[in-house]
């Protein structure tokens, strides 16, 4: 048997330490990915989970709306406000170790911003453009981004002064191309020359692209009230008697608005620009286990039978 030298058994030694060394790192590999794949499981579980108590809480808000429409059912004069069940402030609700939450608000407290270009011939609604400019003024937002929303929204090419058309646009990176229609979303607002982050932020609250075209005297925050018409605008006391009035009753019918102090004159004006009954709604729902969150905004569209046509839905 031939004996190994030296230099030999070394080498043998250098091997075999070599192989240990490499044995050890793909067992560590091995463990990581293990560990990972087992972490990545659970966030995944936990991401799931979060997503299902979301959709929860959105089938919760269908229920407290199906259940105001029961109540409307059985009233002479149904309409809707802060006092309707839908409109309570709920709590987060811990559910199996997970927690659910959700708020409704209805569309109709809202302007709506496809109102600015008449569909019928692309042209600008004058009388809504000012309703837009009192309501950036109350608001702190400049007016100079309301051309720019208007050519967003008209269908023709041409650039209005401080607007912005397909040529801007396409200048951008990326590119893209102005909707020339009525916005589908009220996110497209995001993407018009002139309005950022915090713009956004600040009109999301007073704006929507759902079809309601008056303005709800019960749910309508004060902003939007003041804006509607000329001698709302600046006039606190006006607003307070609206605000005031509906805290201690609900308005009915647009005949009680027209009897507070100061409102006798205006009674043709408010039935075009108010009402007291709300059709679209949007469910805030959020869901979150583990760490993991989901957040759902879905709007409906109230049926006459009380049950709810989704009109939009987003995840974050």
């Amino acid at each position: 048997m031939k004996t190994l030298n030296r230099n030999e058994r070394g080498i043998a030694l250098l091997v075999v330490l070599m192989a240990i060394a490499l044995m050890t790192l793909i067992v560590m590999d091995f463990s990581t990915a293990a560990a990972l794949g087992y972490l990545s499981s659970a966030n995944q579980a936990n991401e799931l989970r979060s997503y299902y108590l979301a959709r929860s809480a959105v089938s919760v808000g269908l229920g407290l709306l199906t259940e105001d429409s029961r109540i409307d059912a059985r009233m002479e004069t149904p309409f809707d406000s802060l006092n309707d069940a839908w409109a309570v402030p709920l709590p987060p609700v811990d559910v199996d170790g997970g927690t659910v939450t959700v708020a409704i608000v209805d569309e109709a407290r809202k302007l709506n911003i496809n109102q600015l270009v008449n569909t019928n011939d692309g042209q600008i609604n004058p009388q809504f453009a000012a309703t837009l400019e009192r309501l950036f003024s109350i608001i702190g937002i400049t007016p100079k981004i309301i051309p720019a929303i208007a050519d967003w929204l008209d269908p023709d090419s041409i650039e209005s002064p401080n607007g912005a058309e397909l040529g801007f646009y396409l200048r951008l990176n990326p590119p893209y191309a102005p909707r020339n229609g009525p916005m589908p979303t009220i996110g497209d607002l995001k993407m018009i020359r002139g309005i950022d982050d915090a713009t956004f932020k600040r009109l999301l609250p007073f704006l929507t692209v759902e079809p309601e075209m008056q303005v709800n005297a019960n749910t309508a925050p004060p902003e939007v009230l003041a804006s509607l018409l000329p001698e709302l605008y600046g006039n606190a006391n006006l607003i307070n008697e609206i605000i005031t009035a509906r805290m201690i009753r609900p308005f009915v019918n647009l005949t009680d608005v027209g009897n507070l102090p100061g409102f006798g004159q205006m009674s043709t004006q408010l039935s075009q620009v108010l009402t007291t009954r709300s059709n679209f709604f949007t469910i805030s729902a959020m869901g979150t286990f583990a760490g993991a969150r989901k957040v759902i905004y879905s709007t409906f569209r109230r049926q006459p039978d009380g049950s709810g046509m989704l009109a939009a839905w987003q995840e974050n």
